[in-house]
């Protein structure tokens, strides 16, 4: 084998269609557009445009609503609090907050708080502050022997 005699395999390169060269290449003329109408011009941008009919997604109804200033909390469940309390990335008699359970890396950031829910078992007596907390959790940590403290006053939904 020399370097002169390398070929790709059979079928595994195709070669690009040049359209518009000429009657020869099959492609001339017209190149491939038919006759006439708009979408043999160029710069045409008809999806989602049916002939002047209203298009399907205007006549479909409108559902829902999206609040603009809703707030998105990280989330984080009291099982995990407990394994990482167990790995000993979270320190079970200091006060834990917010930042330390970004540190820990439990949470990768605050976003608009972080709110705590009670999936998951919790045995440590541990002293939580964060934003928010589901009912169930300040019971299940108070259960445990800690205490949960919810700072503003979205304190259960």
């Amino acid at each position: 084998m020399k370097l002169h005699e390398l070929r790709d395999n059979p079928g595994a390169t195709k070669r690009k269609k040049r359209i518009g060269r000429g009657p020869g290449s099959g492609m001339g003329k017209m190149g491939g557009r038919g006759i006439k109408g708009q979408k043999s011009r160029s710069g045409v941008a008809i999806a989602g445009y049916e002939g002047g009919q209203m298009p399907l997604y205007q006549r479909l109804p409108k559902r829902g609503f999206n609040k603009p200033n809703r707030k998105a909390f990280a989330v984080v469940n009291l099982g995990l609090i407990q394994k990482f309390v167990d790995a000993g990335k979270l320190d079970a008699k200091s006060a834990i907050d917010e930042d330390a359970l970004v540190a820990s890396g439990l949470v990768r950031r605050k976003k608009d708080g972080i709110r705590v829910l009670a999936k998951g078992d919790v045995s440590a007596k541990l002293n939580l502050t964060v934003t928010g907390a589901s009912k169930s959790a300040i019971e299940a940590v108070e259960k445990a022997g800690g205490s949960l403290t919810v700072t503003t006053a979205q304190a259960a939904e």
